[in-house]
């Protein structure tokens, strides 16, 4: 039994030049059963990362030697790993630069333990549940089944290879990316609010800004779209959210 439990321990990295608030993190994590690294500057933050492959990483900005945005981009360069910016409160361009270089999630500084680590789990909770979907589908055998896949005009999604092709072509996107493209798809010409979308695929409700689907729709946008000043695929319905055209 203690095997099972240890193997199935998450390892959070957690990166910031104040150590009380690292000592704080670290407290409340390993309170949850997570097993905690620390890191003070920006280079320690990708050596130990790359060397250590956490699960999480929740990543200061202001940060000695590398600023956290670097390390951001650094990190997503290798690992699929979820990241959570820990950010200034006037840092508003930080959080949407750390959105557009890969970062899964933000916190504005002074944050709710409470509401970091239940983001923690949110983040954790989509990266295991892909993680066992994918296992289960290979253990199948694509082979010898019908494949499960969603098809809207030009766009294909293959939910067993978590595969994305537009007009034939294999489009890479992150795991969120996916998820967001993946829940519009599957129901074409409905228009999905943000704070929907915040809820089922970042898996918790969002108070604040909603600008963490903006920017994760614009990457997509980047993506998918031949033109994305007169997007064809994902379309926004102004003031109210985004939706899949039905074609």
């Amino acid at each position: 039994m203690e095997e099972i439990l240890e193997r199935e321990q998450k390892t959070i990295l957690v990166v910031d030049d104040e150590q009380p608030i690292i000592d704080i993190l670290v407290y409340n994590l390993k309170k949850e059963g997570y097993n905690v690294i620390e890191a003070n500057d920006g280079v320690t933050a990708v050596n130990v990362a790359l060397e250590q492959k956490p699960d999480l990483i929740l990543l200061d900005i202001m940060l000695p030697k590398l600023d956290g945005l670097s390390v951001c981009k650094r990190v997503k360069n290798s690992l699929n790993v979820p990241i959570i910016m820990l950010t200034a409160k006037d840092g508003e361009i930080d959080k949407i630069l750390g959105l557009e270089l890969g970062a899964d999630d933000y916190m504005t500084k002074p944050f709710s333990v409470r509401e970091l680590v239940a983001r923690v789990k949110a983040n954790l909770r989509k990266v295991e549940a892909a993680s066992i979907y994918k296992q289960q589908a290979t253990e199948t055998g694509t082979e010898t089944r019908k494949t499960n896949k969603i098809v809207v005009g030009e766009l294909e999604l293959d939910l067993d290879k978590f595969e994305v092709k537009v007009r034939g072509e294999v489009i890479d996107l992150t795991l969120r990316e996916f998820e967001v493209l993946k829940f519009l798809a599957s129901e074409p010409g409905q228009v999905i609010t943000r704070e929907t979308l915040l809820e089922k695929v970042w898996g918790y409700e969002y108070y604040g800004d909603i600008r963490t689907v903006d920017v994760t729709v614009r990457r997509i946008r980047e993506k998918i779209e031949k033109d994305t000043s007169t997007p064809q695929i994902l379309i926004t319905k102004r003031g109210v959210g985004y939706y899949i055209v039905s074609k």
